[in-house]
């Protein structure tokens, strides 16, 4: 039991969060634990008093019924944690988390334009799949019992969601494949081939909430460090600081 705790402890922490609540969440809907309904999401929520803001985000937890909840909770830590470990597009946890708000955002207002669907995460098990297997072009992958190019996992999953759920769920999906092709040019394609910059900067203050504060393990227990504000520490300004070892007068 220890062997396994220690694991689940050692996996990147944004992909084992993740993938933990939509188990999680998962089960206790299906279960009859707790009820359905704060897990989708309508625009008209937010015009209610108080706003449903927290749908935004629960929307994205919860998977299909029976083997699905344990095979989407699985895809969506696979491909998170490629993302998370081994793509130099998010060098830095708050790139990830700057990117999951955004194609998250985007997977919304398609729907909400287009499909009316209130759940979102096989939109996001797309987005994401599409995200992580871009790299990986010339490479083969396990899509259940068969194998196929990894660009085109994406595509397979979208044509398993329309044979399985039909035409809705395919329509869902799309939109997250969309919301993954928007972020990959506007991050990577359009500075690289257009000359220009990153249309959709990871902004600062998520750098800052993450970094702050940070939590060191010592021997006596955790402490919390503030974030540093750069190289200079102290009262003296970096003049002072960078003229050399002081000398005792006398």
């Amino acid at each position: 039991m220890s062997d396994i705790a220690s694991s689940y402890w050692a996996a990147p922490p944004i992909s084992r969060t993740i993938a933990t609540a939509v188990f999680a969440c998962s089960v206790a809907v299906y279960t009859g634990m707790i009820s359905g309904y704060p897990f989708f999401f309508h625009y008209s929520t937010l015009l209610q008093f108080p706003p449903a803001v927290h749908r935004l985000v629960t929307s994205f937890l919860i998977t299909g019924p029976n083997l699905s909840v344990i095979f989407e909770s699985y895809f969506i830590y696979s491909y998170l944690s490629q993302l998370e470990k081994g793509n130099s597009k998010f060098s830095k946890k708050e790139d990830l988390i700057w990117y999951l708000m955004f194609v998250g955002g985007v997977i919304i207002t398609l729907n909400q334009i287009f499909t009316g669907a209130g759940h979102y995460l096989p939109a996001l098990l797309i987005a994401v799949c599409y995200t992580a297997t871009q790299d990986k072009r010339g490479q083969t992958a396990h899509f259940y019992i068969v194998n196929v190019p990894a660009q085109t996992m994406p595509y397979c999953m979208l044509l398993l969601n329309m044979l399985l759920q039909g035409p809705s769920s395919f329509f869902v999906g799309l939109t997250g494949l969309v919301s993954a092709h928007l972020h990959d040019f506007l991050v990577r394609l359009y500075p690289e081939f257009g000359n220009g910059p990153n249309l959709i900067p990871t902004p600062g203050f998520l750098s800052y909430i993450v970094g702050t504060p940070r939590v060191q393990n010592t021997s006596y227990g955790q402490k919390f460090v503030p974030r540093s504000s750069g190289s200079r520490s102290g009262p003296l300004p970096d003049s002072w600081r960078s003229k050399g070892p002081g000398r005792r007068l006398g």
